[in-house]
């Protein structure tokens, strides 16, 4: 099998032609910013959290302008500050530690699993060392959410969960985002809905969702907002909170207003291709594959793999290998951080216990992005070449040792 792929792997769809019309009138009237609107206009930012609240079934919905800037905001409307502390996943992306640490705390990590998820035992060890948990559903991965919600609310610990790969997802019928105080997500483009960035962040907290909303920028302009708490409930808390602007324009939530109209037809396009990988990549010797139980409602736009126990040459051999036949894939076990990848170990300001548990698993974690522009014939040639490259190395460089 000599077939090579050309397809790209950072190509997203165009942004569908409702969301063109909508961000067309919106530059036309000139009135992008969410608070300057004219007669009885409502905003389009104020629509999307609207809508985007009906969708998770939350009572309260914040556009941003980043996902990173929502578990900022989150962590922040809680009280986290300057020498706390906070719980997060060791296998996440930069934003996440990112964000803790921008509002001074400090993350103390969990180990994870070979399912990808937050290993909920390591957790329970360490519930007692933190008031939040930030819990990153890393790529698309959900834990049993029904039992760590048990254990941390035994413990009094916060969750604020880290969605930026979970939009549209659930758990046992619950969507992702409404487990925990706050709901964070992304609108970066290589998320579930396309505003080149953004945020959106939910809660049913009406006093913490009133200090996001002051944290966002509305100034007093908090009543314009619709998806928002009542105006008694900023009576005091106006006084309270800085701004630390990141609002979302009109223009990006003109862009995504289609897209999340349209999300779970898209949830199961991306779901189609994940399942033709899963297929074609099942009996691939020295592969693992995370296990999806039955009550994990993902929507799968990246996908990944383990080479568990691999020496790093014959994984970079695999990465080389399928490179040249043009399938782009990501290792978070490189010694060095590299475009989006990096680990625990690679966030410096962390003063971060080793975690052998983790290294193991995050050595031999291989990552792809399952762009929509990909067809599901794509994704079964991708798969053929990825188990032709990774049996090729297994058998002559792995297997033999064995």
């Amino acid at each position: 099998m000599t077939e090579n792929f050309s397809g790209d792997f950072t190509q997203q769809e165009p942004i569908p032609q409702a969301g063109i019309d909508a961000a067309l009138a919106v530059l036309q009237h000139g009135r992008l910013h969410r608070y300057n609107t004219a007669g009885d206009e409502i905003a389009e930012t104020a629509l999307l959290e609207e809508e985007f609240a009906a969708q998770t079934g939350a009572r309260f919905c914040l556009a941003v302008a980043s996902g990173g800037y929502a578990m900022t905001t989150a962590l922040r409307a809680c009280g986290i500050g300057h020498g706390d502390t906070v719980l997060t996943n060791a296998f996440t992306l930069a934003p996440v530690p990112g964000a803790i640490a921008a509002v001074g705390a400090t993350p103390i990590f969990v180990d994870v699993t070979e399912d990808l998820v937050i290993d909920l035992d390591n957790l329970k060890s360490k519930l007692d060392q933190a008031s939040v948990l930030l819990l990153s559903h890393m790529r698309g991965h959900i834990c049993d959410m029904d039992a760590l919600m048990a254990m941390c609310d035994a413990a009094n610990v916060t969750v604020i969960e880290d969605c930026a790969h979970t939009m549209g997802a659930h758990w046992n019928g619950t969507p992702s985002g409404r487990f925990g105080k706050f709901g964070c997500y992304s609108c970066q483009t290589y998320k579930h809905v396309n505003s080149g960035e953004g945020g959106l962040l939910i809660s049913d907290d009406a006093d913490l969702m009133a200090r996001a909303i002051m944290l966002s920028g509305s100034y007093m302009l908090f009543e314009r907002h619709r998806a928002a708490p009542s105006a008694e409930t900023f009576a005091q808390i106006k006084y309270e909170t800085p701004n630390i602007s990141g609002r979302m324009d009109n223009l990006r939530a003109a862009i995504l207003r289609p897209q999340l109209a349209d999300l779970a037809t898209q949830s199961d396009r991306w779901n189609a291709r994940y399942r033709v990988l899963e297929q074609g990549l099942r009996e691939t010797p020295g592969m693992s594959l995370p296990n999806r139980p039955a009550r994990e409602g993902f929507v799968a736009s990246s996908f990944q793999f383990l080479l568990l126990d691999w020496p790093s040459q014959a994984v970079q051999d695999v990465l080389l290998r399928c490179q040249k036949r043009g399938v782009e894939l990501k290792w978070f076990g490189g010694a060095e951080p590299a475009g989006f990848t990096s680990r625990y170990d690679s966030w410096r300001y962390v003063d971060a216990a080793p975690m052998p548990k983790s290294d193991r698993i995050l050595a031999g974690i291989i990552d792809m992005r399952l762009p929509l522009t990909f067809s599901e014939d794509d994704c079964a040639l991708i798969a053929a070449i990825i188990q032709a490259e990774v049996s090729a190395v297994w058998q002559s460089t792995i297997s033999p040792k064995t």
